[in-house]
């Protein structure tokens, strides 16, 4: 890090550079409880300061509402930042709880029509298809996606939770630039599979979830008892009851090398996940969502911090013992394909 500011990476082959960490941007207006505007605007100022440059959201977070927000801070710095969106995840009108992923060609035109015009922008940096329905050709949905970049609509283009055979399907009909799963120290079924994949084709990894939504920082340690009514996370099955009880267990290492740099459990996590960089010989640009400034530093700081064999070492057995799956229906994820 240069006067603070992260470095940066390259986003797959598609010609751009970003900071080495991007920015979640969905708990500002979605799934994570109540959220202050004012601070989470400042969140955003602070991050582009630090040299964070991908800035993540997709109309499903808030049927649009994320989009919204921050269409005025792009705006306001659109030759600064690398704007990711995505769409797949549809909402029923009578039924706004549930999720219907639709990959079909004519939704996917609906989708980033209605994308450009809540962002209030002419074209869209990296575009994703947010899930994978298997009853749709993959060669039809990206054969679509790669339309929106002959016309100027969208630059590069992303998948998220696809699987390796998935990813090389996709990146047959048209280069994808970045492919977005979780991964962390609680997650790392991609790399048995896809991220090898994404590395022999040149695909950048942006791992969400990277601090295992906040409980790899120790945040909480029981979602029904610690977090609002309306944060999801109390229905995703690791952060619950008994698997939330043996799951806080396993921040012990990660305490123990924190300690030992000074540094918090986050940072640690996020360092991990950084290093995966080296460990697997590809770009590895984490998204760790927040909605406070000060969060933003700490994060941003994460990148200095290089971890030893030793700690790596120690920290390797946690992923095998996570208690629960990362959520109640995997059907939708690669592991849950592969």
């Amino acid at each position: 890090m240069t006067d603070g500011r992260i470095p940066t990476a390259p986003l797959g082959a598609s010609g751009l550079e970003v900071g080495v960490q991007g920015l979640g941007c969905m708990g500002m207006s979605f799934a994570y409880g109540p959220s202050d505007a004012k601070e989470s605007r400042a969140t955003l100022e602070r991050a582009l300061e630090l040299g964070v440059t991908l800035f993540d959201t997709a109309d499903a977070y808030g049927q649009g509402e994320n989009e919204r927000f921050l269409s005025p801070f792009f705006k306001a710095h659109r030759d600064q930042v690398v704007i990711a969106t995505k769409f797949a995840l549809s909402i029923p009108p009578d039924d706004p709880t549930r999720r219907i992923v639709r990959n079909d060609p004519p939704y996917i035109r609906q989708a980033v029509e209605a994308s450009l015009k809540r962002l209030d922008v002419d074209v869209i940096d990296l575009y994703y298809m947010h899930r994978r329905d298997v009853n749709v050709p993959l060669e039809e949905s990206v054969g679509t996606m790669a339309e929106l970049v002959r016309e100027g609509k969208v630059k590069h283009l992303g998948l998220s939770e696809v699987t390796a055979e998935e990813l090389r399907t996709a990146h047959a009909v048209h280069p994808i630039a970045a492919l977005q799963s979780e991964w962390s120290l609680f997650s790392r079924d991609i790399e048995a599979q896809v991220v090898p994949a994404a590395r022999e084709l040149g695909v950048a990894l942006v791992p969400y979830s990277p601090l295992g939504r906040g409980f790899l920082t120790g945040a909480f340690t029981n979602a029904d008892q610690e977090l609002s009514a309306d944060d999801f996370r109390r229905q995703q099955p690791r952060f619950t009851g008994e698997n939330a009880a043996a799951n806080a267990g396993l921040l012990e290492p990660i305490r123990a090398v924190a300690d030992a740099h000074g540094a918090s459990l986050g940072q640690v996590a996020l360092a991990w996940v950084q290093q995966r960089a080296a460990v697997h010989g590809l770009p590895v640009i984490p998204i760790p969502g927040t909605r406070k400034p000060g969060r933003v530093e700490e994060n941003a700081r994460a990148a200095a911090i290089e971890l030893t064999e030793d700690e790596l070492a120690l920290l390797e057995p946690i992923a095998a013992k996570v208690a629960g799956d990362r959520y109640a229906d995997m059907t939708f994820t690669s592991a849950g394909r592969e």
